[in-house]
Formats: C-alpha cells, sequence, structure tokens
C-alpha cells in the first residue's frame, strides 16, 4: 500500500476529531486532521459546551489531554436542580457517590475552546499527527483500497488527500454525512436558546458551579467558568418568533436577567450567542470506509452536557476499533460494531435522556411539576439511588453499556 495512504483522514480540528487523532497515535496508527479555520482565527470561536463528565476525563486522562485542562478548568463534585417559581433548592448531587466507580469523582467545568486549543497543540507536537489548518474539505471518494479527500488549500489550490479511512468530525452540517446520502433522523425544537455570560459571583446567593433551574414558562441553566474573567453563563428559552436582534440587545438581555436574579444593579454582560436545539441521529454511522462520528452523527439538546462528551466517546470507541483493524486483530466487521454501540448510546441514552432533562425544567402541569420533582429529592437523599442516577448523568453507564454490545 501507498505510504501516505496508510493514514485515517479526519475532517475537523474539534474536540472529537482531535482526540480522534491523540488516541490513533497513542495506538500508533497515522492520521491526517484537516481543519477549515486558520491558526490565526481558530480560537475565535462562539462560546460552547464545557462540562465534562467523568468518564470523559477518564478519556482525557488516557491521551495525557487531562493534565493539561485541569488548571484551566473548575473542579466541580456538585450540581443542582432549582425550582425557580419558588425560588428553592429542589436536590443537590455529590459525585461522591461515585469515588468506586471512577477516579475522577466530579465533572471538570472546562469550555470547548480550551479543550481545542490544549488538545491542538499536542497533536502539532505528534509525529504520527499531520495538521492541516486553513483547508477546506469539500468532498471524497472511495474504493475498495482508500479514500481521496477533496480539499482547496489556503493559496485556493484544490488537493487530492489519500488515506484509508475518512472520520467526519465536522458537526452537524457534515459534507462526509451528506455525500454518503445518510439521513439525519430527528426533530429540531422551535424556540432557540438564548446563551448570556455575566462576571457576576452567583455563589454568593447558593448556587453551585452547575444548576438546573426549572419553570413553567422561563427555564434557565446556570455555569461556572474559570476566567480570566471569571464567568457564568446563563441559558433562557425564547420564543421561535422573537427579533434575534431584539433579544439580544443589552438592555433586553438586562431585563431578563434582572427577572432571574433581582439585583437592583446592571450585570456585566461579556457576551451572548442565539441558537437552535436539534434531537437528530444519523440513520448509519458508516458507509464503506466513511465514518461519522461526534456531531456529525448526532446532535441534541445541551441540556446536561451529553453532547461533547459522548462525541469523545464516539471518538475513542472508533480508536479502538481501527487500531485494532490496522494491527489485523479485526476486519472491518469491527467498524460495524462501533455502529451498533455507539448508535444504540446515541438513541437510547444521549436523546433520550436530553429530550427527558428538557421537558423536566419545563413541565407546565402542577402535578407533574411536583413529582418530577419529589423524584429528585428522594434520589439525591438515598445514597443508592443518587449513585444509580449519577452514573446515568455522568455517562458511564453508557460507556459500560456499549462494551457489551458484540
Amino acid at each position: 500500500m501507498d505510504r501516505s495512504r496508510n493514514r485515517v483522514l479526519i475532517v475537523g480540528a474539534g474536540p472529537v476529531g482531535l482526540c480522534l487523532a491523540l488516541k490513533l497515535a497513542k495506538e500508533g496508527v497515522a492520521s491526517l486532521l484537516i481543519e477549515q479555520l486558520a491558526d490565526e482565527n481558530f480560537l475565535d470561536q462562539v462560546p460552547r459546551a464545557g462540562t465534562n463528565h467523568p468518564a470523559t476525563l477518564e478519556m482525557y486522562d488516557e491521551i495525557g489531554l487531562y493534565e493539561k485542562l485541569e488548571p484551566r478548568g473548575i473542579i466541580a463534585p456538585l450540581f443542582h436542580y432549582w425550582d425557580r417559581e419558588k425560588t428553592e433548592l429542589i436536590a443537590e448531587f455529590d459525585h461522591i457517590h461515585l469515588r468506586n466507580d471512577t477516579p475522577f469523582p466530579f465533572a471538570l467545568q472546562c469550555e470547548r475552546i480550551k479543550i481545542v486549543e490544549e488538545a491542538l497543540k499536542m497533536a502539532k507536537a505528534q509525529s504520527l499527527i499531520g495538521v492541516r489548518m486553513a483547508t477546506n474539505f469539500t468532498g471524497f471518494t472511495q474504493d475498495a483500497d482508500g479514500v481521496t479527500a477533496s480539499v482547496e488549500n489556503e493559496a485556493g489550490e484544490c488537493e487530492s488527500l489519500p488515506g484509508r479511512y475518512i472520520v467526519s468530525a465536522e458537526g452537524a452540517r457534515s459534507i462526509v454525512r451528506k455525500e454518503c446520502g445518510i439521513e439525519f433522523e430527528g426533530f429540531t425544537y422551535p424556540d432557540r436558546t438564548l446563551n448570556i455570560e455575566v462576571a457576576y459571583d452567583f455563589r454568593r446567593h447558593g448556587y453551585t458551579d452547575r444548576n438546573y433551574i426549572s419553570d413553567p414558562e422561563e427555564w434557565s441553566n446556570l455555569f461556572h467558568w474559570k476566567g480570566p474573567p471569571e464567568r457564568w453563563r446563563v441559558h433562557f428559552p425564547t420564543k421561535p418568533d422573537e427579533d434575534p436582534d431584539a433579544l439580544m440587545a443589552p438592555e433586553a438581555m438586562q431585563r431578563r436577567l434582572q427577572g432571574f436574579l433581582p439585583t437592583g444593579r446592571p450585570f456585566e454582560i461579556i457576551g451572548c450567542n442565539l441558537y437552535m436545539v436539534h434531537q437528530r441521529v444519523a440513520q448509519k454511522f458508516r458507509t464503506g470506509r466513511a465514518i461519522v462520528a461526534g456531531d456529525s452523527a448526532h446532535v441534541n439538546s445541551p441540556i446536561g452536557g451529553m453532547g461533547l462528551n459522548s462525541g469523545v466517546h464516539d471518538a475513542f470507541n472508533l480508536a479502538d476499533k481501527l487500531a485494532r483493524i490496522w494491527r489485523k486483530e479485526a476486519d472491518e466487521s469491527a467498524l460495524d460494531q462501533y455502529e451498533r454501540q455507539r448508535r444504540h448510546i446515541a438513541v437510547q441514552h444521549t436523546q433520550l435522556q436530553t429530550i427527558r432533562n428538557k421537558k423536566l425544567l419545563q413541565e407546565k402541569d402542577p402535578a407533574v411539576r411536583q413529582r418530577n420533582h419529589d423524584e429528585l429529592r428522594r434520589a439525591a437523599s438515598d445514597s443508592k439511588l443518587a449513585r444509580e442516577f449519577l452514573l446515568k448523568s455522568s455517562l458511564i453507564s453508557s460507556v459500560r453499556e456499549a462494551a457489551q454490545i458484540a
């Protein structure tokens, strides 16, 4: 085989693509990362996900990434459920119940941009990983021997890049998935979510670093991020027909924040963004030598912090399968197992749980709300139930379940 073809092409240098490349390198497999952004603007990305669950921290640790991230994040053993309508704490969950299940009995609040910044540095220092920044992926072909990616480089020249397999880690608009004709099944919520970042210490009001806030009219999420500057991210639902510019006008955001927590003084707003929320899973995770992972394979509500985490789990699962193929310990049927394992988790865990999380926070029926809150209180107050709840919410149970699927 042509040596230049003996590598995995990875489209997208987000957390999924970078973790896949780093895990493959650890297994002795070469890869080429193809990233549209240039070094100059790579870090100019919209703030997104950043709750890293214990199962994911174990994976970061395996490739040497965790030690880079911990100093830049917040160790968060606790998370809260609040009733905004009554301004009361419903339940507090403590990851200490997982001390015998994981060496990381906590979540790490560390934003996606910090993860990719540190992981990209590691990838560039790794001889088995090639990195092509400022390279626009436009399509690919495949045959029995391998794949060829078509790209446009920084100079505007068209190139063909060969490999044995191609993995789409390019996000929900995946070109690979579309060219394979794979349906992206599911739905999009009509309402949008407004994210506002503020420099204010909400802990003085009893909040912890991760908070899920139930309200029949305006649910919220509240998360703490390490500085500089020290800041908090507040999520609010918005109506489908509301004008984006009006929603993000400074005075409108101040009114919304004061409605959430009346301080009598303006909040220092650092940034904001508005986004649609999708619940979709690819009909297939593989077509021949083309494979989808992360947001290319499944997207979901961010409530519960499962999107980034489950995508990283895809990367590690896939890297194990590809490494076995490279070592001739398995044939390509191992990639079918990747699809069975990770698509099952996307459908039966990530999608169901995130849909439930959103429904729980926005529930309008008073009787159902009370029943939901009572169940949370009961789970948090019983050590056995709390551990079961945390195994699920931290994605440890999903990783274990996937491993049992032949």
